[in-house]
């Protein structure tokens, strides 16, 4: 992946860090936490594939000061239309985590900034994401980020009969 770390502070306090193969265990741990359906050795995959991609995704640590990843954040290049943008390509936030004995105490924030300071650095002028109707508290983190809500939408299906 294309990424930098970030530095968010003087030393002291959490810092960010590009998602590495020497972080792939901690990162699969934490994509298992957000995403719990599947295996984690399938999480493990698809970081492990995440990190081929270069310039079309990125994802980030936050460490704390011990040292220990209590969260992350994954983001792609989106080419396609991406509900309420008006531009392309647009950094679109995959998924973000916080272990919630860390949450509200900026680290989404931090993660936040280091994908939108790669976006930046490969032409994006938005920044967009998506969340679940239910999910309030990812709506209210969303909105303390800066995002705009633009849109609701409900998907249906309809099994065709052969």
């Amino acid at each position: 992946m294309s990424a930098e770390p970030c530095a968010v502070n003087d030393g002291n306090g959490p810092r960010i860090e590009p998602c590495t193969l020497q972080s792939l265990e901690e990162w699969a741990a934490l994509r298992h936490a957000l995403w719990p359906e599947g295996p984690v050795q399938e999480h493990r995959s698809e970081a492990q594939a995440m990190l081929w991609e270069q310039k079309k995704a990125v994802a980030f640590l936050v460490r704390l000061p011990d040292g220990r990843a209590a969260g992350f954040a994954e983001a792609a290049l989106r080419h396609d239309y991406v509900n309420g943008c008006e531009t392309s390509p647009v950094a679109f936030l995959e998924g973000i985590y916080v272990e919630p004995d860390y949450r509200n105490r900026g680290l989404a924030r931090m993660l936040c900034k280091a994908v939108e300071d790669w976006a930046r650095r490969l032409g994006c002028r938005e920044f967009a994401s998506d969340v679940l109707l239910e999910n309030v508290g990812s709506q209210c983190m969303h909105k303390a980020l800066g995002f705009e809500e633009t849109d609701r939408v409900v998907y249906y299906r309809k099994p065709l009969s052969r």
